[in-house]
């Protein structure tokens, strides 16, 4: 067994564990790096970068068609196959040699294998030929493993091969029926793209579509997946599944409904990757979720650091917002407090807002890139009210602004702002529409800020765009006072 010792080792080389790895380098750290897939991660091969692409061309070539003189210039549907060459190109062809080879310019040393926490401050790293490495971490091991998609024990789902996200997202061809079960993020982008690429989509929805999500937006994207042909079954659940000797899907629903398919996608949620990393060394349950403190150190079950704190955990695997970016965000934070609490002068920084993980508790933006796209930050009015705020909710149709009307003939949308009544702060933003996505970092900014609503209206939007939402906004709050 070959030995080595590091300042920092990091299980896990997605983007969240390059950016730890990247911060605790750039702080004079030496930082091994363990990975047992392509480095990389989840989003850049089979999650963020993959499926947006699926999804891009069908946006263009609806905001096209909304538009009468570039639409003259169509002449025919999207390519399909030029569809998925193009995702195929921004998943790298599923090769990691650019991501490798920035490992080597940043310093950083890669390992291949499973990574497995053996003691203190020990991974044994197992490569694909059985040889074994052991790192020593002088100061810290970084678990940043993400998550994976999660199966439903339906009797025969799982002998049925069914599709979770990664082969939605990296499949080679477009079925000709295509079955979803789950309404959530991920099913609703994939029922959008699979519908654009020409697919017979079906969605199972034991929950309805997007439940975490304002009801209005929820609500548009529902009506523009019927509009596409999509079927949906809502409140209702497979209660088996079964692939013939022909290759054909049989589901058979708890409404007494029987659906024929050729894929099905299973898109019910995640689980976290961490049932091989060697919890059980350190007194945690191999499986489970990790639970961090606000400067991402590993917590056991009396809420205390595991051993001496020198265990961390960032991105899915603790469980506090499961996005690409709010990942990225917690590991900027972590790969500081590494380099201060290595330092000749340690210091406790958890009350330190710059590397603590505040904004997973109340500033979380999220793009859904549905037809419409929905963009949110912060609350919705129910999560609100759950969290004991006494709120005021608005709302403004997105249409009615001068901005949306000239981005697209018959511009459909809605936008909606939650007000916290005692601090007369803004708490939540979601708005729904054609192209909103970037409309959501101005809110990002107002709710993480605090900035009081009698200074939001000295922020002038400009005219004419579909920031007028704003004004618009606060004009509905102001008349509702």
């Amino acid at each position: 067994m070959t030995e080595n010792t590091f300042d920092v080792v990091v299980i896990g080389a997605g983007p969240v564990g390059e950016n730890v790895a990247d911060g605790a380098v750039k702080g004079g750290l030496t930082v091994a790096i363990v990975e047992s897939e392509l480095v990389g991660g989840e989003c850049s091969y089979w999650a963020c970068m993959p499926t947006k692409a699926l999804l891009r061309d069908a946006a263009a070539l609806r905001a096209v068609r909304d538009l009468p003189g570039a639409n003259a210039a169509v002449t025919g549907e999207l390519d399909a196959t030029a569809v998925l060459a193009r995702r195929d190109a921004f998943a790298s062809h599923w090769h990691d040699d650019g991501q490798v080879a920035w490992l080597e310019s940043a310093g950083i040393t890669l390992l291949r294998g499973v990574g497995r926490i053996s003691a203190a401050r020990t991974v044994e790293v197992t490569a694909a030929d059985g040889r074994t490495t052991a790192l020593t971490a002088r100061h810290a091991v970084v678990i940043a493993t993400g998550s994976s998609a999660r199966v439903p024990h339906v009797p025969g789902l799982a002998d049925a091969a069914p599709w979770t996200s990664r082969e939605a997202a990296s499949a080679e061809a477009v079925p000709g029926r295509l079955a979803i079960i789950g309404g959530g993020v991920v099913g609703t982008e994939m029922a959008t793209a699979y519908a654009a690429l020409g697919a017979q989509v079906t969605m199972i929805a034991r929950d309805g579509l997007l439940p975490a999500v304002e009801p209005f937006a929820s609500d548009l994207v529902a009506e523009r997946l019927k509009a596409q042909g999509v079927a949906l079954h809502l409140r209702t659940e497979p209660e088996s599944v079964r692939r013939d000797v022909a290759g054909t899907v049989h589901l058979a629903l708890a409404d007494g409904t029987t659906l024929v398919t050729d894929e099905v996608l299973v898109a019910t949620g995640r689980k976290p990757n961490t049932s091989t990393v060697g919890l059980d060394h350190v007194g945690l349950t191999p499986g489970d979720w990790l639970r961090v403190d606000e400067s991402l150190r590993v917590l056991g079950s009396d809420g205390t650091p595991v051993g001496d704190g020198w265990l961390y955990a960032a991105g899915d695997v603790n469980h506090r917002a499961l996005l690409t970016h709010q990942g990225k965000y917690q590991a900027r934070a972590l790969g500081e407090t590494l380099v201060a609490r290595a330092g000749d002068n340690p210091v406790d920084l958890a009350p330190w807002g710059r590397h603590a993980a505040t904004a997973d508790d109340c500033a979380v933006p999220q793009v859904i890139f549905t037809d419409p796209e929905i963009a949110s930050v912060g609350h919705t009015s129910a999560s609100a009210q759950a969290a004991g705020l006494r709120v005021r909710a608005v709302e403004y149709d997105l249409g009615a602004v001068a901005g949306a009307g000239l981005h697209a003939d018959g511009y459909t949308g809605r936008a909606g702002m939650i007000v916290d009544e005692d601090r007369k702060v803004l708490v939540g933003f979601t708005v729904a529409g054609p192209d909103v996505a970037e409309l959501l970092h101005a809110a990002t900014i107002a709710i993480t800020a605090e900035v009081p609503i009698d200074r939001l209206w000295h922020a002038v939007p400009a005219y004419p765009t579909i920031s007028e939402v704003w004004l618009r906004l606060l004009e509905t709050y102001g008349r509702a006072a």
